[in-house]
Parts: structure tokens; C-alpha cells; sequence
């Protein structure tokens, strides 16, 4: 009895720990993604932009127009596709699946390319066009499954399938109108540097919701996550809450694409990386997700526009980078990565 409750206590202080730690890096983050860039902000300048009009210095402006939706968005994306990975992680019982592997990535570059065939380059309604493609790729995923009653790992082979189709149909649009695949290069790789507020407030609002809905149902992702049948044996409706959770989990990784373009291995490393530390109860899981990814995103970005000052390189690049070699990690340190650590 006191080996458990001793093991409770120091479960319960490392915890605490990564609580302090995330909320640390989250404002180390946020701060470095205003200051930082071809214009240095300092800590002074930055005090004296709200002594007055902020429209009215140069410093002013690039902090309200430039670095604060940019910041704010690289944090409500990196939270957002964290806790995306972590619910589909959970959920498929495979710690290599990411949003990707249920078709958020291929239906949103799906949409964007017809977008750009249409003549639509940017702007909101370009956002709009990724959140409805990568949702509608995912509904399609889940819904089949539910209807088919499909096992977990029938579903991801669902996901790989239609990817496929997607993806053939995208380059199918890119050969008839070469111009087309140019023109949305950028948000493939994936990029902050377009963010502004009519495309930022409508998504960061969706991904509140989604959050907050995430965190009250915790507990029934808990016993989803323990097996089909075990879940079922607690009286668990399996098919429509796994496909609840995929649809909120669509919600935040279309909108995190519909803002950013395809951020790659957000969703995949750093759930993997908090599990290790923090263990698998979703009540700790997801809020740790949330800030160590929107940290994680955050950083990245900043990295992405000081490396290599005066120039500029999409933040999809350095993730690339950082998340190719951590993936290869996870094969060889889990020898395939089909169970949940």
C-alpha cells in the first residue's frame, strides 16, 4: 500500500512538472515568436508599443499586423494538431498513426488544388476550401468504416486507400493545368507567413470548441482506447464514439491545415513524446499535447524565419528535418510501433 501511494505522489509531481515546464516553453515560445525576426523587437520596445497607439510606430505595426497573428497561430495549430494525433493515436490504437493517415492532409490538398484551378489564390475562402476538403476526406473515412463495421486496423488501411484516390485525383488536375501544382506549392510544404485575422479568428474559435469538448470526454477516450471489446463490455456505442472522436479530431487538423498548409509530424511526434513522459491517461495526455505542440510549432516557426535571416524558409521544412529522423526513431525503437507505449 505505501509502494502505491509513494508511486502516486511522484507520478503525481512529475506531472506537475511538465505542467510548469510546458507553461514555461509556451511563453518562452510566444515570446520569441513576437520579438524574434528581421526585425528585432526588444523587450523595451515591446513595453513601450502598448504605452501607446500601436498603429503608430513601425515597431507597432509589425507586432499587430505581422507577429501577433502569426504567433497566435502557430500556437493554436501546433495545440490543435497535437491533440489531433493524440486522439487518433489513442483511438486506432497505433502510436505511428497521425492525422494524415485518415486523409486530413490529402483531402485538404485535394481542395486546394481545385481552389487554385478555380482561380481562388488566397484569402479566406482558400481556408475554407482546405477545412471542408480535409473534413469531408475524413467523414468519408469514418462513416465508410462505421458502415462496414470495421476494426481499427481496417480503418487505417481505409485511410491509406483513400489517400490514394485523392491524391490521384489532385495530380490529375496538376497535369491538365500544370500552373495549378506552382501555384500551391506553399501550402504543401506548409507556411505562416500568410496568416491574418479574418482566416485566423474563425478557425482559432473551432479549435477552442474542439478543445474544450476533447478534455470533457476524456474519460470515454480512455475506454475506447482499451480495446474494442473490452469497451463494449462497458456498454460503449464503439462505432459512433470512435467516429466522434475522429470527427473532432478532423475539426482540429482541418482547421490547422485550412490555416498553416501541410505541417508535417506535429501530430505524430509529440504525442508520442508526452505518452513517454507523461503516461497514457487522456486527462493528462491532451492538455500536455496541446502545449508542448503549440510550443513545438511555435519554435519551429520562429527557427524558420531567423536560421537563415534576411531569408525566409517555410516552417514545414525544418519540421521535416526534425520529425523525418524522430519517426525513423519510433520504427527502430518499436520495432514497427503497432502498440501504444
Amino acid at each position: 500500500m505505501n509502494s502505491l501511494l509513494k508511486s502516486f505522489l511522484a507520478n503525481n509531481k512529475r506531472i506537475k512538472l511538465l505542467y510548469c515546464i510546458g507553461f514555461l516553453l509556451l511563453l518562452g515560445a510566444a515570446f520569441a515568436g513576437i520579438c524574434l525576426g528581421n526585425t528585432v523587437i526588444s523587450l523595451s520596445e515591446l513595453i513601450s508599443v502598448f504605452s501607446k497607439e500601436l498603429s503608430s510606430s513601425a515597431d507597432g505595426r509589425i507586432f499587430l499586423y505581422v507577429r501577433l497573428p502569426r504567433t497566435v497561430a502557430s500556437l493554436v495549430c501546433g495545440a490543435a494538431l497535437a491533440v489531433s494525433g493524440t486522439v487518433i493515436q489513442s483511438v486506432l490504437a497505433n502510436r505511428l498513426a497521425s492525422p494524415s493517415i485518415i486523409g486530413v492532409n490529402s483531402g485538404a490538398g485535394l481542395a486546394v488544388t481545385l481552389c487554385t484551378a478555380l482561380g481562388v489564390y488566397g484569402g479566406f475562402r482558400f481556408s475554407l476550401f482546405a477545412f471542408c476538403g480535409a473534413f469531408a476526406a475524413v467523414m468519408a473515412v469514418s462513416l465508410l468504416a462505421r458502415r462496414i463495421g470495421a476494426s481499427r486496423g481496417t480503418l487505417i488501411l481505409l485511410g491509406i486507400a483513400v489517400n490514394s484516390l485523392l491524391n490521384a485525383v489532385s495530380d490529375t488536375v496538376v497535369t491538365f493545368i500544370p500552373e495549378v501544382g506552382v501555384m500551391s506549392n506553399d501550402f504543401k510544404v506548409g507556411d505562416f507567413s500568410a496568416v491574418t485575422y479574418s482566416r485566423l479568428l474563425p478557425s482559432a474559435a473551432l479549435i477552442a470548441v474542439s478543445l474544450v469538448l476533447l478534455f470533457t470526454l476524456t474519460n470515454e477516450l480512455d475506454v475506447l482506447s482499451l480495446g474494442e471489446d473490452s469497451a463494449k463490455s462497458l456498454g460503449m456505442n464503439t462505432a459512433l464514439v470512435r467516429t466522434l472522436f475522429l470527427m473532432l479530431a478532423a475539426v482540429l487538423a482541418g482547421c490547422a491545415v485550412s490555416l498553416a498548409g501541410l505541417l508535417s509530424f506535429v501530430g505524430l511526434i509529440v504525442p508520442h513524446a508526452v505518452r513517454r513522459l507523461a503516461g497514457s491517461k487522456s486527462s493528462q495526455l491532451l492538455p500536455l499535447s496541446a502545449l508542448f505542440g503549440a510550443s513545438f510549432v511555435c519554435l519551429c516557426d520562429t527557427a524558420a524565419r531567423t536560421l537563415f535571416s534576411p531569408y525566409e524558409i517555410p516552417v514545414g521544412i525544418i519540421m521535416a528535418f526534425l520529425g523525418a529522423p524522430f519517426f525513423v526513431f519510433i520504427l527502430i525503437k518499436g520495432k514497427g510501433g503497432h502498440t501504444l507505449a
